[in-house]
């Protein structure tokens, strides 16, 4: 039995799109250590790329940018499920379809968009499932290791995931007052996953980010779910509004000896 405690526990996972994915390896890890998964997908397509990675698997169509959804969601499993002992919110959106744009030209409905998705739905979900979610519960965000460096290619999105983590704060405030629900984000730096290949130029700042790593080796999405398994378990149980970071040394390391020779070199 791991101390982490997963045995006859069941969570619910947002966010699971393919084998690269965070929710992906979350979800993995939470089965093999005894724990039951329900997964929430966008729609069919990615229902049936679920179905082919965890065979027999529950798995449920939510539309996260709608609140019927949401209820429709958190009724059917109640159905099945007396209690669910975490969640994971595995979700972004942003439209990139017009390339990378000057942050001052950020289109408002783009913005919104991504707002509404990458962010709110994290309230909307943990409010429909609030009966649900067990009183020592946890419920786990995926965020980004900083909010404040300016990339230019991930644009609006940074500081919509720094709205996301402002609300862990008010989520676990507001769940006080009846539970000992925490609410906490993984913060990874930049990993090799679909949605991030999205992004455009992605590539070269993820070259770019291994480089700054103190062991000059990138992040694993796997190190990031081991992260959300510990944010998960009791073995954490005095952690709550807390953003942990995964970045192998990055953020400290922007004055690496190698990378300034490189640079002034050139």
């Amino acid at each position: 039995m791991s101390y982490l405690g997963f045995d006859n526990k069941t969570y619910l996972v947002f966010g699971v799109a393919n084998r690269k994915s965070v929710a992906y390896f979350i979800a993995d890890m939470i089965r093999k250590e005894g724990g039951q998964v329900v997964f929430a997908v966008l729609n069919e397509e990615k229902k049936s790329e679920v179905e082919k990675l965890f065979p027999g698997a529950e798995t449920h169509i939510c539309d996260v940018s709608r609140n019927e959804d949401i209820e429709k969601l958190a009724r059917e499993t109640a159905a099945r499920h007396p209690i669910i002992h975490g969640i994971v919110h595995s979700i972004a959106y942003a439209n990139y379809s017009e390339g990378v744009k000057p942050f001052h030209e950020t289109n408002r409905g783009d913005f919104m968009e991504a707002m509404d998705i990458s962010c709110f739905s994290l309230i909307s979900i943990s409010n429909a499932f609030k009966s649900l979610l067990y009183k020592r519960g946890s419920v786990v965000t995926i965020s980004i290791s900083t909010t404040t460096m300016a990339a230019q290619n991930y644009g609006y999105m940074a500081p919509i995931k720094a709205a996301l983590d402002s609300t862990l704060a008010f989520l676990a405030k507001s769940f006080s007052e009846f539970s000992e629900v925490r609410f906490n984000a993984v913060a990874p730096s930049l990993l090799k996953t679909s949605a991030s290949a999205g992004i455009p130029g992605y590539i070269d700042s993820y070259i770019y980010a291994e480089k700054v790593t103190l062991r000059k080796k990138a992040v694993k999405t796997e190190e990031a779910a081991k992260t959300a398994l510990f944010l998960l378990s009791d073995a954490s149980s005095g952690i709550t509004a807390q953003k942990i970071i995964v970045d192998a040394g990055m953020g400290i390391n922007y004055f690496d000896q190698d990378i300034i020779t490189g640079t002034v070199t050139d």
